[in-house]
């Protein structure tokens, strides 16, 4: 799925579930909750991470970054952002950025 139609997706889904009274405050802050929530799945396996700790912890993972990434995709939707024009633009400034010097 590209972002034009990931837009799309949380765009219509957010309208069929009610999700379009939040307001761009509240997306904030679920999207800071879920940002936390994926630390913590993080942190779990980055101190004595076993084989089947990992695996098992990477799932999580994996549904807590969508979690972030749809709240990054309403948030664009409520602020009227291209994310696919803005993901363009900043990739041509990162082609000339240093980062370490």
């Amino acid at each position: 799925m590209n972002i034009s139609n990931m837009q799309r997706y949380v765009r219509q889904f957010s309208e069929e579930k009610g999700f379009t009274v939040n307001t761009i405050q509240t997306r904030m802050l679920y999207l800071v909750t879920e940002i936390g929530e994926l630390a913590q799945e993080i942190l779990s396996i980055s101190f004595q991470p076993t084989e089947e700790k990992v695996r098992l912890t990477k799932e999580n993972i994996g549904l807590e970054m969508y979690d972030v990434i749809f709240n990054v995709v309403d948030l664009a939707n409520q602020l009227d952002i291209d994310l696919e024009e803005a993901f363009q633009k900043k990739m041509e400034i990162n082609k000339y950025r240093t980062w370490y010097e």
